[in-house]
């Protein structure tokens, strides 16, 4: 691992979501030990039973605390025991995100109420959970910087993404509300709408080349990686950023901004024109 930039350098924090070596927060972990930090891992049990997160602990020498997101008492203990190993955090990561609708390929208009609850409780009121939590205990650091990982799905309809658009824009409103709660102690919460990237969390999600290809095609710079990604949640969760709060900030290539791309409108007039013959 290269030395970096130091950017982290005596920070410490929390990374919730990391799955597998494809995941964005494992990657974000990578980064922010590479950039000097100290962090606990966090997932839900049941995801840790697939025993992958071991060797990220080894590598990023970091302690594995489960934890499900949804239970008030599981995450008071994790803040309990986050306490004990590193004291106060400067940074939480909230990569967490899961729709049963989804997995289940229920269409949006014929959604499973339960699982829909399920849906917004893990993929974005865990986020006001954890926040409330580590104000209880005291141990969000002044200065700290919090950033959940969203989708354009929160602003715009993908089809297949279902009932997971509805999860992120609540996601991305309630980190903008916690925002103006905490920045009078100079803490930040930010969202990051990442493009599609092939995790495999992402490839989960019926449709997702196409969605893949699609953004690919569109986006000037093409889609990040999700070291690339990585990196950018480190400049947010260093002190260059200090002053940069309650934004959902895209990265995406410059798909949010693009129309069409150039390539696209050349191969749609290739198939259409082939159709007319």
């Amino acid at each position: 691992m290269s030395d970096g930039y130091g950017l982290l350098k005596g920070k410490k924090g929390i990374i919730f979501g990391a799955l597998d070596d494809r995941s964005i927060a494992w990657r974000i972990a990578l980064a922010c030990k590479r950039e000097g930090a100290d962090f606990v891992l966090s997932n839900a049990p049941i995801a840790l039973r697939l025993g992958a997160l071991d060797k990220l602990g080894e590598e990023t020498d970091a302690p594995i605390i489960p934890c499900d997101v949804t239970n008030d008492d599981e995450i008071e203990e994790l803040m309990t025991k986050t306490k004990e190993h590193l004291g106060g955090v400067d940074f939480i990561l909230h990569a967490i995100g899961m729709s049963p609708n989804v997995r289940k390929k229920k269409e949006y208009t014929d959604l499973n109420y339960n699982w829909y609850q399920q849906t917004l409780d893990v993929s974005a009121i865990s986020l006001h959970r954890v926040l409330h939590h580590a104000e209880k205990s005291e141990i969000l650091n002044d200065g700290g910087s919090v950033v959940a990982l969203s989708y354009i799905g929160a602003q715009r309809i993908f089809s297949k993404y279902s009932d997971m658009n509805d999860a992120k824009a609540l996601l991305e409103s309630i980190a903008r509300n916690y925002g103006s709660r905490l920045a009078d102690r100079g803490i930040r919460v930010n969202t990051v709408s990442q493009a599609p990237t092939k995790t495999s969390a992402g490839t989960g999600i019926k449709g997702f080349d196409g969605m893949y290809t699609f953004a690919e095609k569109i986006a000037p710079m093409g889609n990040p990686s999700a070291d690339e990604c990585a990196d950018y949640c480190v400049t947010l969760f260093s002190d260059l950023t200090r002053k940069v709060t309650m934004q959902n900030l895209y990265h995406d290539g410059g798909f949010v901004t693009a129309g069409i791309s150039e390539e696209m409108i050349d191969d749609l007039a290739k198939l259409y024109s082939n159709d007319d013959e």
